[in-house]
């Protein structure tokens, strides 16, 4: 079964490609403004519910596989910075303290022939869940937050950072998954595709 990543995050297809999964990239063009009342859980659960879901209905012969992650610190939903105003905002309320780094993820995979419509194959989903992990900061100076801006960065990522590069050294500790704060939980994603017969390590 081919396997569409529906998200042009460079983060994820690096992390796909790491543990050896087969796929193409079309990226989900929806809208992510969060509904009024929603949980930060439940906001990313939708949006990687969505995503998938947009990308399979023109691609009736392929899973798809979705994911949106958010950063939650203070109780504020903290999304890509509008500005290096914005960023510094979010650095100097995430120093110090913890946060949380929520990814949702939904795979749909093709079902049964249409009745109505033979031709059409529609798609069911077939696991979505939302996975947690817990970052700490360090202190930071002015002067740190100043210089890791002057990176850029972090400026389409959410929270304002990128464990993964130079943002690494903002982090003191984390409690869970690693993967899942890049921007794809790993362990929990590659369960999800091989319980729908897609293939890793290949």
């Amino acid at each position: 079964m081919s396997l569409i990543l529906a998200s042009a995050s460079p983060r994820r297809q690096e992390l796909l490609q790491q543990i050896g999964v087969s796929f193409v990239v079309q990226a989900a063009d929806i809208d992510e403004t969060p509904l009024a009342g929603e949980t930060p859980l439940d906001y990313v659960a939708r949006l990687a519910r969505s995503k998938a879901s947009h990308i399979a209905l023109n691609n009736a012969g392929s899973a798809v596989l979705a994911a949106d992650t958010t950063v939650v610190g203070q109780q504020q939903i903290l999304g890509k910075p509008e500005s290096r105003e914005h960023g510094e905002q979010m650095l100097r309320l995430l120093s110090g303290s913890w946060h949380d780094v929520s990814t949702g993820v939904a795979l749909l995979v093709p079902g049964s022939e249409s009745a109505v419509a033979p031709s059409v194959v529609s798609h069911q989903v077939v696991s979505h869940q939302v996975v947690t992990t817990r970052v700490r900061f360090r202190d930071l100076s002015e002067g740190e937050i100043s210089a890791y801006l002057d990176t850029r960065e972090g400026i389409d990522k959410a929270g304002g950072y990128g464990i993964q590069g130079m943002g690494a050294v903002l982090v003191e500790r984390i409690e869970g998954s690693y993967s899942n704060v890049v921007g794809l939980p790993l362990a929990e994603t590659a369960v999800m595709l091989r319980q729908s017969g897609i293939s890793i390590w290949q």
